[in-house]
């Protein structure tokens, strides 16, 4: 385990292994603050793509020019967000057959040897977030902003959460009131949030006034939990959790 002062870079490199396209794709991702800023490099290659014929990548969402580099700089806040990640990883001794993310650690500027986290989904998640950060940066891609809307038989109360991945920072805003909120329990909502199944046929393009509750996020339609918003797993009620949240939030 490198100690946190001599740790002076990361190397992510991610492989989607047997996922087929258009969504295949491998990334790498250098960070280096040796030299006191925190420089960032990103290439993203979607992979396989020419089995497939130009409307079947349109179908799914994607354009025909989704690969992307980035060489820069990003916000010094990641520097203590990846000293945090390596103080606790512990390292698998499996091979990585079937795609996933290995790490590179650097210390006091002498890069390391390549490592295997055993926690393949939260260092995978950790990458994304960072994609985001970059994305952000660059102006590739606008801060997420999730709307939501609670209606109860005396009033209707609007909120908004704003995540900016890019100084890892997220602002609420509700009526006249913004302010900070925690970071770490941003993602966990967000987690929270992009589980259930949304489903569109009953999605609307303008907020719901009817009691119930509303969320839009991000691409301009607004489901009603419960209704177009639905657990996936009965055993876990997550539709309910989402809403508690937004109520504690709304105090």
């Amino acid at each position: 385990m490198p100690q946190k002062d001599s740790l002076t870079g990361i190397e992510l490199e991610f492989d989607s292994g047997i996922i087929p396209p258009p969504y295949s794709h491998v990334y790498r991702i250098s960070l280096d603050w040796s030299k006191g800023n925190l420089h960032a490099k990103l290439d993203l290659h979607y992979t396989d793509r020419e089995e497939l014929s130009e409307a079947e990548i349109l179908e799914e969402g994607f354009t025909l020019s989704d690969d992307y580099s980035f060489d820069g700089e990003l916000n010094p806040v990641w520097i203590k967000a990846v000293q945090q990640k390596t103080e606790s990883v512990k390292w698998s001794g499996k091979s990585m057959d079937d795609g996933g993310i290995i790490v590179k650690l650097s210390e006091n500027g002498q890069e390391g040897k390549v490592k295997i986290p055993a926690d393949q989904e939260g260092w995978q998640l950790f990458g994304q977030d960072l994609i985001q950060a970059i994305y952000e940066t660059s102006q590739k891609e606008a801060p997420l902003t999730v709307h939501y809307r609670e209606v109860s038989t005396d009033k209707i109360e609007d909120c908004e959460i704003t995540v900016h991945f890019s100084d890892r920072s997220v602002i609420f805003k509700h009526e006249d009131e913004n302010r900070s909120i925690n970071w770490e329990y941003t993602v966990q909502l967000m987690k929270l949030i992009f589980t259930p199944d949304y489903n569109y046929e009953f999605a609307k393009e303008e907020p719901g006034k009817k009691r119930g509750s509303y969320i839009e996020c991000g691409d301009g339609y607004w489901h009603e939990l419960g209704k177009g918003v639905v657990n996936i797993d009965p055993a876990n009620d997550v539709v309910s959790k989402i809403k508690e949240r937004f109520r504690d939030l709304l105090g």
